[in-house]
């Protein structure tokens, strides 16, 4: 009766801690990261008696997590994944909007500016026709400016979020160490302490979603935690901790360190995953390459139209000024480059010149000194060096190596070895163009020089106006000085018929004075284009230049044609027809090696950046839907096994609420045998 009795206790006592794990488990049926747990019951040792062995109850051995660590695994990796994809997605879905936007896009103003430009070449000496294209031309700036102020608030926004996550990861990685603390303590005595185990798998899991962790299992139930390439997040019951600090290279772009004790790393380029490595992802693929490439456009478009406009005239005869702010402005040169913190001298910096926007790329570039005066560049978009080790560049040089359409020379300071610079010929370009022209009168539409047909002549020859040859270097004071003062100096020049009758005509060029200065020959009835060299002949011509003309018909011997400055051409508008065909001029992204079958326009290099963009939102939209697939069927997979299912949950209740009255009523039989007994006696 004793053994009935202990028999009846023992299944009392376990079947009330397998109801109270039920309830457990059923209230706990919302609890993030929560597994279910069971209990596992085993027989007491058996009693020998002279019939054999008799069994003395149950006992409880084990209240068992249901846990499974591969769909965990699974189920962490998906959420580092789906975060890095939304928080990419989030910000390349704005930058798509921005840059393919009607009120926001660069190609509408493009547009614009170009229409008005044909309208005003259509009549070049209507003023508000030419006040119209300015106004375009500020227009087209302000986009550009509202651009680039878009793509530097995504900047900031990242650097602050980053600052946000680092902080969470920091909050989440000190609970976990606690959580490793006091699991190696509760499981010293040999049960695991389910509760807490699940409440640090929860820690663990939320940290995937602010950035990529490998986990690693230890012996006394602990985690070890890694980030990037394996720096120890957490070990044990210490956590180190990551901080977002300004760049070495570029302050506005902040970098995320890890630090351990009084050790720091830059870590940026290393970490993946979570929403911040999907924000570092972004801004290294898609937003700097960005800032760049508009910039590169907006210096495009500004140098040439610039260019253009110094090659002719404007309604007072004067040569022409700058449109858009001048792409060297002397303010800009320094602010393209940016000293490593750490450098010998703190003052020193670097100017870069532009030399030659259409070799301009998309790409920043390293500069190292190997000495105090030599130092090599690398490009850092594909790790390109310039010039090729071993050799140097001299920074004392003048003028400087070209590199990408790019100079470098000396702001200020001294350098040693081992300083660095970040150069971004184009990265603020956006920000700093600008419409400076005001007066529609100075727009130069009219060419500088004019060919006139002789009244005199009685052949059917005809001549095309000429096309100056020798450009005139708007960069270059001293150079453009000289030219502008040859062309508006140069005595007229006549082209004059011998005689015909063969198969070919000879011709001379004579200057004022008849002297001839040029002969050759044409064929009568073709197109004949002749290349006319004027001499330098200081002060009043004080740089040689070539224009071209075309003469075709039959002219008879005598015939002249006058080549001179073009005085009063206000209908003149040739030079504003050169600016409407930079429209469609390939003038971006010029390969030296093969100039002629390279390059792209204004618009298709900006549709090229739309594309790319638009492309790469697609691409990231596919990646979240499978992404956050992926990361349902690991949830719904563990789910299936750890989660609470309350339907089996009450079942179990109702099972163990008959399994506790059978067990009271056998404790029941005991006492009437034990009451029978006594009641014997």
């Amino acid at each position: 009766m004793a053994d009935l009795l202990n028999i009846g206790l023992s299944g009392l006592a376990a079947n009330k801690t397998s109801l109270a794990v039920t309830g457990h488990n059923i209230v706990n049926v919302n609890t993030p990261g929560f597994s279910r747990q069971e209990t596992i019951q085993a027989t007491r040792t058996p009693q020998f008696s002279g019939a054999g062995y008799i069994g003395s109850g149950t006992t409880l051995t084990d209240v068992r997590r249901i846990y499974n660590e591969f769909l965990n695994t699974q189920v962490r990796s998906s959420t580092a994944l789906n975060s890095d994809t939304k928080a990419y997605l989030s910000q390349i879905n704005q930058l798509d909007s921005l840059l393919a936007g009607s009120n926001t896009g660069i190609t509408p103003g493009l547009q614009k500016l170009f229409s008005a430009l044909q309208t005003a070449a259509e009549d070049p000496a209507n003023v508000p026709a030419r006040q119209l294209a300015l106004s375009e031309a500020e227009g087209l700036a302000k986009r550009f400016n509202t651009v680039y102020d878009r793509l530097n608030e995504q900047n900031a926004f990242i650097n602050k979020q980053l600052s946000a996550v680092t902080d969470q990861v920091n909050q989440l990685a000190t609970a976990i160490a606690g959580y490793n603390d006091a699991i190696a303590v509760a499981a010293s005595n040999g049960q695991a302490p389910n509760d807490l185990l699940d409440a640090r798998e929860e820690a663990v899991r939320k940290l995937s979603e602010f950035v990529g962790v490998t986990v690693v299992p230890q012996d006394d139930s602990s985690y070890n935690l890694f980030i990037g390439s394996g720096q120890p997040l957490v070990v044990g019951k210490q956590a180190a901790r990551l901080e977002v600090v300004p760049g070495q290279a570029d302050p506005l772009r902040h970098e995320v360190q890890f630090v351990s004790g009084n050790s720091r790393q830059n870590v940026t380029s290393l970490i993946t995953g979570g929403e911040m490595g999907g924000l570092l992802r972004y801004r290294e693929d898609v937003l700097d390459t960005s800032l760049n490439a508009v910039g590169r456009l907006a210096l495009s478009v500004a140098d040439q139209i610039n260019r253009q406009l110094g090659q002719g005239l404007d309604l007072n005869g004067q040569f022409g000024n700058e449109l858009f702010r001048s792409i060297n402005d002397p303010a800009l040169l320094s602010q393209r480059s940016l000293a490593r913190v750490g450098n010998s001298d703190p003052n020193a910096n670097l100017n870069v010149t532009l030399t030659d926007t259409s070799r301009l790329t998309t790409s920043d570039y390293e500069v190292q000194f190997t000495s105090a005066t030599e130092y090599v560049i690398r490009r850092t978009s594909d790790g390109t060096l310039f010039p090729p080790t071993p050799a140097t560049f001299d920074i004392t040089t003048v003028p400087a190596p070209e590199v990408d359409g790019f100079s470098l020379g000396v702001a200020g300071g001294t350098f040693a070895a081992g300083d660095r610079f970040l150069v971004m010929p184009t990265r603020n370009a956006g920000r700093d163009v600008r419409a400076d022209m005001k007066n529609p009168e100075e727009l130069a539409f009219a060419a500088p020089l004019k060919a006139e047909t002789s009244p005199a002549n009685i052949g059917t020859g005809k001549i095309t106006q000429p096309t100056l040859l020798t450009e005139i270097n708007i960069y270059d004071p001293a150079a453009q000085a000289d030219l502008e003062t040859s062309l508006r100096n140069a005595p007229p020049l006549r082209i004059v018929m011998g005689a015909g009758g063969g198969a070919t005509q000879s011709y001379d060029v004579v200057d004022i004075n008849g002297n001839v200065i040029d002969t050759g020959s044409i064929v009568p009835g073709q197109d004949n284009a002749l290349t006319i060299s004027v001499p330098a002949n200081p002060p009043a011509v004080p740089a040689a230049f070539d224009y071209q003309v075309t003469i075709s018909g039959r002219p008879s011997g005598g015939d002249n044609f006058s080549v001179s400055f073009n005085t009063n051409g206000v209908s003149d508008n040739r030079n504003a027809l050169n600016l409407v065909n930079l429209q469609n001029k390939a003038v971006i992204g010029i390969n030296p090696a093969a100039p002629d079958t390279t390059g792209s326009s204004f618009s298709d290099s900006y549709g090229d950046l739309v594309e790319r963009v638009g492309t790469l939102t697609s691409q990231a939209r596919v990646d979240g839907e499978a992404t956050g697939a992926i990361l349902k069927q690991a949830t719904d997979n563990r789910d299936s096994v750890s989660g609470v299912n309350l339907d089996e949950e009450a079942a179990k209740l109702i099972q163990f609420e008959q399994y506790y009255q059978a067990s009271a009523q056998i404790i029941q039989v005991a006492r009437n045998l034990f009451d029978t007994l006594i009641n014997t006696f």
